[in-house]
């Protein structure tokens, strides 16, 4: 984390969201317009964002890390009634104290709308609409009682809040009354200043986050114990981290759960995982979990957590069963409710006929000792379909990772190409992207 580091309370927060509605208002947008936001995070994006939601003017957040053509891609696609752009988030905010105070809703009245990754096709749209009073009610209460946000807590923010957890972990604070610390890009030493000079009782992390605050070259871990919430997601985390976070952080507070942009599935507290390593957890409160007979993950989703595929109703056919959602998923359940990831369809290399799961092979991988990441991805092949390979960080060889993998996986398994590199290419999540490692490492 870098840069000048902003706090924001919630009762400066509510003076700006209340400026930003009105400002918007001003502008002509009403209730299920939509208003772009192309910026970092700063304490105007949440007053915006928040503002626009509790009149029902849907924030759409753009990746600032996209090129333009994909940013004007998206903005096309989303037809919004207003783009924002860097300053001219805190531009609006200032602006709205020159017009009369408007009444914002007490919880926000829909979610931001949010583009895909894209990773298996053109980006597309999660849209929830507006929420009714009931609705929005149900669901900030849901959130509020998963996560226990109240009037006291300090939330560090370690992610672009152009992401949706790292914007609702920060929105739900604010609601409930507490402070949000903004310190900018992460890095292990801005990390540990933050929580040196904040005390921070919460934050979201993504894996990549732990595996910097842990690494050996990183600074001496500061002190956490301030932490009643730590939770993590947006990427499997390796058996060995999972262990360290659990050891670093306050007895309880490390908490993981399944979900994507569109909805969320599951939640797991450090005993679940302890009982059941590797398990993401048992289906969130007002949720049932399935998987159907081809591994396929379904949840039923309550009414005010339900989506659609902006402008793409066969997308959003085959996303929904009834009352039940999946974004394509694989995975089981055990007895008593547990899931197990094995992975995404999208993911699903198909080498000589066969189905390998990469998720499969990376475990298997990441349980060597000198391996800290590992990727596994397919790439076109003339005799195979696909070509099963493996991007590995660690102080090992290519040679010691096929032998690692000789007797712990099925030959059709193991990948027949192996590059150790110094780092895995991520997005500004901190994401992986399986669909263009083949690209970005020359294998294709």
């Amino acid at each position: 984390m870098r840069g000048e580091t902003a706090v924001v309370t919630a009762a400066a927060s509510e003076i700006d969201q209340v400026r930003a509605a009105a400002a918007l208002g001003s502008s002509g947008l009403v209730a299920g317009d939509r208003v772009a936001l192309i910026a970092g995070g700063s304490p105007a994006y949440l007053a915006v964002a928040l503002g626009a939601l509790r009149t029902g003017v849907i924030p759409v957040l753009v990746n600032t890390h996209l090129l333009p053509a994909e940013q004007d891609a998206l903005l096309a696609d989303a037809r919004p009634s207003l783009v924002l752009r860097g300053a001219e988030l805190e531009d609006l905010v200032a602006a709205g104290a020159a017009h009369p105070e408007v009444a914002i809703a007490p919880a926000p009245l829909g979610r931001p709308m949010i583009y895909t990754s894209g990773t298996t096709g053109r980006p597309k749209g999660v849209w929830s609409g507006v929420l009714g009073e009931e609705d929005a009610a149900a669901l900030l209460a849901e959130e509020r009682e998963q996560w226990g946000f109240q009037a006291d807590d300090v939330h560090l923010v370690a992610s672009p809040l152009h992401h949706s957890a790292p914007l609702r972990f920060a929105a739900g604070t604010l609601l409930a009354g507490g402070t949000v610390v903004l310190p900018g890009h992460f890095t292990a030493e801005g990390f540990g200043a933050a929580v040196t000079a904040h005390r921070p009782t919460s934050a979201f992390l993504v894996p990549a986050h732990l595996q910097r605050l842990f690494a050996a070259d990183a600074p001496p871990v500061p002190d956490l114990s301030t932490f009643r919430l730590v939770a993590h997601a947006g990427a499997p985390c390796p058996t060995r981290l999972k262990e360290r976070a659990l050891a670093a952080f306050p007895e309880g507070s490390v908490w993981e759960f399944y979900g994507s942009t569109e909805a969320q599935f599951t939640v797991c507290s450090s005993d679940d995982w302890r009982a059941r390593p590797g398990t993401v957890g048992r289906a969130r409160a007002g949720r049932r979990l399935s998987v159907d007979e081809d591994g396929t993950i379904w949840c039923d989703t309550p009414r005010h957590a339900r989506f659609v595929y902006w402008d793409d109703p066969d997308k959003t056919a085959t996303a929904w069963r009834g009352d039940a959602c999946t974004v394509g998923d694989l995975g089981r359940l055990d007895d008593d409710g547990y899931l197990f990831l094995e992975g995404r369809r999208s993911d699903l290399v198909i080498t000589g006929g066969v189905n390998v799961y990469p998720l499969e092979v990376e475990r298997a991988l990441l349980d060597h000792p000198r391996v800290h990441e590992a990727a596994v991805f397919g790439v076109p092949d003339e005799r195979w379909g696909q070509r099963v390979c493996a991007a590995v960080v660690g102080e090992l060889s290519t040679a010691d990772v096929h032998a690692w993998l000789a007797d712990r996986l099925a030959p059709y398994k193991r990948p027949k190409t192996v590059v150790v590199v110094d780092a895995l290419p991520r997005n500004s999540m901190g994401k992986v992207s399986r669909s263009r490692l083949g690209v970005e490492l020359g294998l294709e």
